[in-house]
């Protein structure tokens, strides 16, 4: 049996009749393994504790919450997923936040990742081109009463540009090259992580350091991203109005 919510299961390890848990119980032993398992790869304690502190299943949709502590991508509608936790906690902890950054986030999704920046900088600037997607953050962040999280519908190859500079940048779509308009808005000595890479093809996550003449590129490790597509998504038409 693998569901979880609705049912007391054993939890995986144990003999039947050793044990059974809740599913409270069960979820909670599932988020212990994966905390294990990312420590394994994530030495900043910070990073650690705001994985920790955020409630992956609040952000998984319906059909894929027995799943929530897997280490792996899940889908949550228009296309998009909901990052690996551990790309989740490497790129976080790639980035070198801390609580007076302000920081510019592209993609929001699910709000997931958002929702671990808020945990470590000051302020976090999110923008996503899906507007469902959009939307269904927001509600997740008003009940966590996260209050240092901006959102904006936008394209996220424009940035936000009336908010720069930002001391960090983080994008959860894979662009073919190094986005030029968000270099603009990096301040000088600040970071961008970002995958790079086409669809299908091999990406890679990359940090980017801007300094007052250049910037300094440095490979990081491989992952497998949604593209990021310039532009706004179609909107259905309106029911007319008789």
């Amino acid at each position: 049996m693998n569901e979880v919510f609705g049912r007391m299961l054993p939890l995986g390890g144990l003999a039947e009749g050793e044990g059974v848990l809740s599913p409270e119980d069960h979820l909670k032993a599932l988020k212990a393994r994966l905390q294990m398992e990312l420590r394994r790869h994530v030495s900043d304690t910070r990073v650690l504790s705001a994985l920790e502190r955020i409630p992956r299943e609040f952000f998984v949709a319906d059909p894929f919450l027995h799943h929530s502590y897997d280490n792996a991508a899940l889908p949550i509608g228009c296309g998009q997923t909901i990052s690996q936790p551990l790309v989740v906690a490497r790129m976080t902890q790639d980035l070198d936040i801390t609580d007076r950054h302000k920081v510019l986030e592209i993609g929001t999704g699910s709000g997931y990742q958002t929702a671990v920046l808020s945990r470590l900088c000051r302020r976090v600037y999110t923008v996503e081109r899906h507007a469902p997607l959009l939307k269904e953050a927001e509600a997740r962040f008003a009940a966590m009463t996260l209050r240092n999280v901006v959102t904006r519908e936008g394209d996220g190859h424009k940035g936000w540009p009336e908010q720069a500079p930002f001391e960090r940048i983080l994008v959860t779509a894979a662009a073919e090259d190094i986005p030029r308009r968000l270099v603009d808005q990096l301040a000088v000595g600040g970071l961008m992580v970002l995958p790079v890479g086409r669809e299908g093809g091999d990406q890679e996550v990359i940090r980017v350091r801007r300094h007052e003449t250049h910037i300094q590129t440095e490979s990081l490790f491989p992952v497998r991203f949604v593209p990021m597509v310039e532009g706004l998504p179609d909107r259905p038409p309106r029911a007319a109005v008789w």
